[in-house]
């Protein structure tokens, strides 16, 4: 079974987009100080992914949580407050227990995960499928990382491709990602 690989998709690197960012909403932050979201276009990926099916009964899982998840002590939080987003990484074990997790981001309402982790970290669900031959396997660290990223280009350019990297180095042939 094959590993990710790094096929050619166009991801949302449209010029136009960068500029109407870069001199619409990224002007105004640098200027005002402040993140004005009615000048906020997001942009579009109209290109569907391509690739072939998996059998997640044979497959080694990834989470990927955007969820802000990290482990206080061992990590640093991320640094929710930065309007222009934190582009960080934090790698998990997927043996973590869900009570020692910490979330920081501000971008979300922190009471359903406050209540159960499981909402934007479902580890104790993903075991369970482990366990009823569902997945075959979790891979050993779950990525995680602040959805708030007004930028895209940083996800494009540093997010996904380090993801990438922790994907092929965990030997993962799926990933389960978890907006926040």
């Amino acid at each position: 079974m094959s590993t990710f690989t790094n096929p050619s998709i166009p991801i949302v690197e449209d010029e136009g987009w960068a500029s109407f960012f870069e001199n619409g909403w990224l002007r105004h932050l640098d200027e005002t100080g402040e993140a004005d979201w009615d000048l906020y276009s997001g942009p579009r990926n109209n290109t569907p992914v391509p690739g072939k099916a998996i059998d997640l009964s044979q497959s080694r899982l990834m989470l990927i949580t955007t969820s802000g998840a990290y482990l206080p002590g061992t990590q640093k939080p991320f640094d929710a407050a930065n309007l222009y987003g934190d582009p960080s990484l934090r790698l998990i074990p997927a043996s973590a227990p869900l009570g020692d997790l910490a979330f920081a981001h501000e971008h979300y309402d922190h009471a359903y995960v406050d209540a159960d982790p499981q909402v934007l970290v479902p580890l104790e669900h993903l075991h369970a499928m482990v366990s009823e031959g569902i997945i075959g396997s979790l891979a050993p660290t779950m990525v995680s990382f602040s959805g708030y990223q007004p930028d895209v280009r940083k996800v494009v350019k540093e997010i996904s491709p380090a993801i990438l990297e922790v994907a092929k180095a965990e030997k993962a042939h799926a990933a389960l990602l978890v907006p926040a």
